[in-house]
This record gives C-alpha cells, sequence and structure tokens, in this order.
C-alpha cells in the first residue's frame, strides 16, 4: 500500500517540476501591479475558462464528493444546478458591470457605493473566509496522498506549500492561470480515467453497477418535500442559489478573473464555459463514488480497519486496483487540484491586501511600493497556510473548527450587501451597517447554536434548521433589515444612482444611442 511506484513517483515530480517553470518563465513579465493582479487584462477566455475551473474544483472535491456518493446519494450536486440560473443574471449584467466600475478588487465597488467601511468590512470577509479554507485544503490534500502512499505528511504539506508559493510569488496572475489551464487538464484526465476503469473493470459489468446503484436510491438528489429543516431538494437549491450568487458577485477569485479577460466578451464566455465545465465535474466525482460503492458491494471486499471512513475509501481503492501511471497521474491530479486552489487564493488576498488597505495607509505609495508589498503578502500568507496545515496535522481539525466558526459569522451577507447595493437606490451607509450589524448578531447566535456542531445550549432558542441555512438567512437580513434602516438615515447622494443596476443601465442605453448618432452621422458625411 504505502510503495509508490516508480512510474507514479515520476509523473508527480514532471508535474511538480512543470508548474515551478511556467512560474519561472512569467516572472520577467511581473513589473507592474496591473501586471501581478490582472495579467494585464490580457487573459484569452479558453485560459480563463481552465481558470475558473482549476479554481472552483479543490482537494476537498476530490475527497469529499466520492466520499458522500459512496456514503448517501446525490444530494450535494443540487446546488450546483443553480450555477445556470446565477449565470444569467451574472454574464448579462455584473460580468461588465464589475469590468467598467473596479479596478482590481471586487470591495472597491461597496467602497464607492457606501464608503471606504464598506469595503474595509466586505474585503476583510473574503480574507478571512478564503484563509481559513487554505490551511484545510493543503492538509486534506497532504493527508489524502499520505494514506495512499506513506509518504511523510508534514513533508508533503511543505512541499506542496513551497512550490505552489514559488510559482504564485514569482509569476503572479499569469504564471497562476497558466498552471491552473495545465492542471485543469490533468485534473479531467485524471477524472476520466478513474472513471473508465471503474466501468470497465467493474464485476459483473457496468450495466450491473447502474442497477444496484438505482435500487438502493444512490442517484437521489435528496427529498422533494418542503421541509426547511432538513437538507432537501428545495434547501440545497436556496442554499446553491446564494452560494454562487456570492461567489460571482462577491468574491475576489472570481470577480478577479472577470478582469483578466481582453474584452467584456472574453469575460462572458470565459466565466459560462469555466462554470458550466464544473456542473458535469461535481457529478463525474459522485459517479465514481457511487461506482466504488458498487464495486465493493459486488465484490464483497472487506475494506481495512484503517478505512474508517467514506473519504478515505476512494484513495484506497485508486492504490490497490489502479495500475501504474494511471495512479501517479490521479495523484497529480490531486496535487493541481490542491496547489490551484491555494495559488488563485494566495494571488487574491494579495490584490485585497494592496488594493483594499495598503493604498489606504499609504497613498503616497508608487506602484512599486505596492508590487513589492504584493509579494510579501504572497510570502507571508503562504508560510502561514503551510504553518496552518502543520497545525491541523499534529494536533487535528479542533482550532481549525472554531476558526470557521468565527469566519462564518464575519462573512455573512455579502451577497445581500451586493443586491442592496445594485438594485436599491435608497440604501444608504447608515442602513447598510444596521443590515450588517443585524446579520452579525444572527450568524453569531445560529453557528453557536446550530445542532450538528453545537457549542452552546439554548433549548429551545437554538438554530433549528441546517447549517447550510445560516447563510441564506444572513442574505436576507442584510438586504431586508438594510433596506427598511435606510430610511432613517439621509438619502444618498444622487450620483450613487450610477452604481446601481438602474444608472448601469441608462449608461448603456445612452451610450448606444451616442454609437447610432456617431454610425449616421458617418453615414451621413460619406
Amino acid at each position: 500500500m504505502h510503495n509508490l511506484r516508480f512510474i507514479d513517483f515520476s509523473i508527480i515530480v514532471l508535474y511538480m517540476g512543470a508548474v515551478a517553470w511556467i512560474g519561472w518563465r512569467c516572472a520577467r513579465k511581473q513589473t507592474s501591479t496591473e501586471s501581478y493582479f490582472v495579467a494585464k487584462r490580457s487573459v484569452p477566455h479558453w485560459a480563463m475558462a481552465f481558470s475558473f475551473f482549476a479554481t472552483l474544483i479543490s482537494s476537498v472535491t476530490f475527497v469529499a464528493y466520492p466520499g458522500a456518493a459512496y456514503a448517501g446519494n446525490w444530494n450535494g450536486l443540487v446546488p450546483g444546478f443553480m450555477v445556470i440560473g446565477v449565470l444569467l443574471i451574472v454574464g448579462l449584467v455584473v460580468v461588465p458591470f464589475f469590468r467598467h466600475v473596479v479596478r482590481m478588487s471586487a470591495y472597491e465597488y461597496f467602497g464607492r457605493r457606501f464608503g471606504y467601511g464598506a469595503r474595509a468590512y466586505s474585503a476583510f470577509g473574503f480574507a478571512m473566509g478564503h484563509f481559513s479554507k487554505m490551511g484545510f485544503v493543503v492538509y486534506l490534500l497532504a493527508l489524502t496522498i499520505n494514506s495512499m502512499t506513506g509518504w511523510n505528511l508534514i513533508g508533503i504539506i511543505i512541499i506542496a506549500g513551497c512550490v505552489t508559493i514559488f510559482y504564485t510569488l514569482l509569476g503572479g496572475l499569469e504564471a497562476v492561470v497558466w498552471t491552473e489551464v495545465l492542471q485543469g487538464i490533468i485534473m479531467l484526465v485524471g477524472v476520466l480515467i478513474c472513471l473508465g476503469y471503474l466501468l470497465f473493470f467493474m464485476p459483473g459489468g457496468s450495466v450491473t453497477a447502474f442497477h444496484l446503484a438505482a435500487a438502493q436510491h444512490k442517484f437521489s438528489l435528496g427529498s422533494w418535500d418542503f421541509d426547511l429543516t432538513k437538507k432537501t431538494v428545495w434547501v440545497m437549491l436556496l442554499y446553491g442559489f446564494f452560494w454562487n450568487f456570492q461567489k460571482y458577485t462577491g468574491d475576489q477569485t472570481i470577480v478577479q478573473r472577470y478582469l483578466m479577460a481582453r474584452s467584456d466578451r472574453d469575460a462572458l464566455k470565459g466565466v459560462a464555459v469555466g462554470a458550466l465545465m464544473c456542473l458535469p465535474t461535481w457529478a463525474l466525482f459522485l459517479l465514481i463514488g457511487t461506482l466504488v460503492w458498487a464495486y465493493y458491494q459486488t465484490t464483497g471486499e472487506a475494506l481495512p480497519a484503517y478505512v474508517n471512513t467514506p473519504d478515505k475509501i476512494f484513495p484506497h481503492f485508486l492504490i490497490t486496483k489502479i495500475p501504474v501511471g494511471l495512479a501517479g497521474l490521479f495523484m497529480a491530479s490531486l496535487f493541481a487540484a490542491g496547489m490551484s486552489t491555494l495559488a488563485s487564493d494566495l494571488n487574491c488576498l494579495s490584490a485585497v491586501v494592496v488594493e483594499d488597505y495598503y493604498r489606504k495607509l499609504r497613498p503616497k505609495a508608487t506602484d512599486r511600493n505596492c508590487l513589492l508589498a504584493g509579494k510579501w503578502v504572497v510570502v507571508f500568507c503562504g508560510l502561514a497556510t503551510v504553518g496552518i496545515a502543520i497545525v491541523i496535522a499534529l494536533s487535528g481539525d479542533r482550532a481549525l473548527s472554531l476558526y470557521f466558526r468565527v469566519s462564518s459569522i464575519l462573512t455573512g451577507g455579502i451577497a445581500g450587501l451586493f443586491i442592496l447595493a445594485f438594485l436599491s437606490r435608497r440604501a444608504n451607509n447608515g442602513g447598510i451597517w444596521v443590515g450588517i450589524i443585524a446579520c452579525l448578531i444572527f450568524t453569531g447566535w445560529a453557528t453557536v447554536t446550530e445542532s450538528k456542531n453545537q457549542l452552546i445550549d439554548l433549548g429551545h432558542y437554538n438554530f433549528l434548521l441546517p447549517g447550510i441555512m445560516i447563510g441564506v438567512i444572513g442574505h436576507f437580513i442584510v438586504l431586508i433589515v438594510g433596506y427598511v434602516a435606510s430610511f432613517f438615515f439621509p438619502p444618498s447622494d444622487p450620483a450613487m444612482r450610477e452604481l446601481t443596476l438602474w444608472g448601469w443601465l441608462d449608461k448603456r442605453k445612452r451610450q448606444r444611442e451616442a454609437e447610432l448618432e456617431c454610425a449616421a452621422a458617418g453615414g451621413r458625411g460619406s
């Protein structure tokens, strides 16, 4: 089990060398914040699509999705369906809006709409949420590789972290994007090979496996009962809409990709293709988990004692059943998933710290100073991530669980804040802060009293809905309370209307009329 074969090992080494080389090649172009944070807005749409895909598919996906399907059904796919509805909204309005309203940070919009405090709050929420995720992603990557190979857990964390820091630091967003193209291809190939192997070598054939899984309702999306106290299809759809909407309107890792495209049209194509690549990939991971379940049901093969959770079954299957070379390719895919997520987060955190805080604290700083500060942020956050992953490996995830709780409280309501800013002419600085404070109070109470990971038992006053509903309700609280509270404060400057949907549509209408007038004048002149 713990003897990694030479060919598999060579594939992983080749992958590590390739991403490091890409970072080295891109290093000489990183002479400004424009190149370091948005790749000089020159990325083609197909590369942007792979960047989207690789950013959203992490090492958590590789382990959690097959494990969830093995232990249960396909309920976890339901939130992904909402990406289509969100894309229709985002593609038509939000992508071009952001490209013309903000420079490098998504949170610049909140600052222009409601003042610097809103910008600082939303940027801090993003940083907290993603920083809490990064250490866990690296730890889970290392833990899975360790279970497959027996390699030292701490050593895997250090190597994966340092290689990622190296190419992100040197090559900026350009290196992140082009490594994500490579990583996206490797991930797709790895998943398809494993799926093909399962289908081809399934005892009794793939048809038998599908019949067995269907008979046990393994392909079910969950209950269709309208019950908000359980993870029914309706609850997962509601959660999926707000999760995707917050991603595409208030997450720097996504908005930054709008900004790096060559044109509005390229940005829209990249967003659409990248997001739509994710949905079938999530389904493939769930299918793999279902087929692994069918394999062990058909063969009757007993699992060893150390495979004691669903998340460990797929890695065990890979290392014991997949032929030489294919296991190495899949492990390279796993490295690619974890490292692409980490690299993207490091560059985005760097952009947020520099654009939303450093430039505010040092308004006279040159672009060269800002670029140097951004690189130091990549180093600091990267090393901190490695340190957090090592702490988790040595002491368990109890400290991380507490951090997740704190960060979930502070990151609540960003989608509601965007809806309020974008759709309401009346919303103002005073009103949104009342909404934010109300959201913080609610999410704080719900997070510590929620039944699954309860810290405080308040009896009848506990939060009784599924944990995924906390964020959904938080968005509504910011939206409703913030809107109502805005009537108790002086109206916003009328110029703020330009930063709402209605002002944006008026502006686009005027631009089209001006273009038509110019075209007509040109026709008369000829």
